[in-house]
């Protein structure tokens, strides 16, 4: 009954993220972006300039339809776990978009700077809390994912500043406007920021120390689903003298809920002591001989 329970919390607290996440996500898009020609890179970005062409595309729409092949992609080379949170959320994003932020809420049509601006920080905000429960809106992440099953060797954060760089790149020759691409960059780096603040917080990451009987079942979805590497430690109770053993990682702070969620999911009753790392260095971190 209790893993019903929870499951049924964790079940409820992804919907309600996916769905204040995607309001707020459309609101960037809807009211701030769109309006104002500017493709803030991503899949969304895509659906802003294919609608700039064809105004009878809606974004919502064609932001699913363009993600329905990238679905197809990931469930074949990023697994079937994932996949299926990120079509709940991109489903949910989507009729945000076209049936209820497009026709009830009002657009900004003043300023461009003040659009990309306000447009990035919505964005960010939305994306922040759909990030949060370990979710995401397909398009950019997914593309990122599987760049790097062919270029193991290039970073998530440069995949996915590549993908959106192209994006902004097309929307200035299609808009045929230069200021596009710029505002673009502007929206992209306000978006990015909020997300930092929101999910990554100012830390560099989180030292966990897991004490449970499943540790092994633990360290094996960490490797799999978070690609961390694990360490096994033998302890001793003091008090009861019984063996014991110790699992550690280090995971960024975008991992950080996932990796919670994997060890609740296996075993609610873990002792889990949490330490902020202010710097990791090391491999999958930055280098030991990287200059601060």
């Amino acid at each position: 009954m209790d893993i019903r329970k929870r499951r049924l919390k964790d079940m409820t607290l992804d919907i309600t993220a996916d769905i204040v996440g995607s309001f707020i996500f459309a609101i960037g898009i809807v009211c701030f972006t769109g309006p104002a020609n500017i493709a803030p890179g991503g899949v969304s970005g895509i659906a802003i300039i294919l609608n700039y062409v064809w105004s009878w595309l809606p974004i919502g729409a064609t932001s699913l339809a363009i993600n329905v092949p990238l679905m197809f992609l990931s469930f074949k080379y990023l697994g079937r776990r994932a996949s299926m949170r990120t079509i709940c959320s991109l489903i949910i994003s989507s009729f945000m978009i076209d049936w209820v932020v497009a026709p009830l809420l009002p657009v900004y049509t003043g300023d461009r700077l003040l659009g990309a601006v306000f447009g990035g920080v919505f964005i960010g905000a939305g994306l922040s809390l759909i990030f949060l429960r370990g979710s995401t809106t397909g398009g950019t992440e997914i593309v990122s994912n599987l760049l790097r099953l062919k270029w193991p060797h290039i970073s998530m954060g440069r995949a996915i500043l590549f993908v959106d760089c192209a994006v902004i790149a097309l929307s200035m020759i299609v808009f045929k406007n230069l200021e596009s691409g710029m505002y673009g960059i502007i929206s992209l780096f306000c978006s990015t920021k909020v997300i930092d603040a929101i999910v990554y917080g100012f830390d560099q990451g989180n030292m966990v120390t897991v004490i449970s009987e499943k540790n092994k079942e633990i360290s094996k979805r960490i490797m799999e689903e978070i690609d961390r590497g694990v360490t096994l430690l033998s302890g001793k109770g003091a008090y009861t003298g019984q063996e014991k053993e110790v699992l550690i990682c280090a995971v960024r702070k975008s991992e950080f809920a996932r990796l919670k969620s994997i060890i609740r999911e296996i075993d609610h009753s873990a002792f889990v002591v949490t330490t902020e790392a202010g710097e990791i260095l090391g491999e999958g971190f930055k280098p030991v001989n990287k200059d601060s």
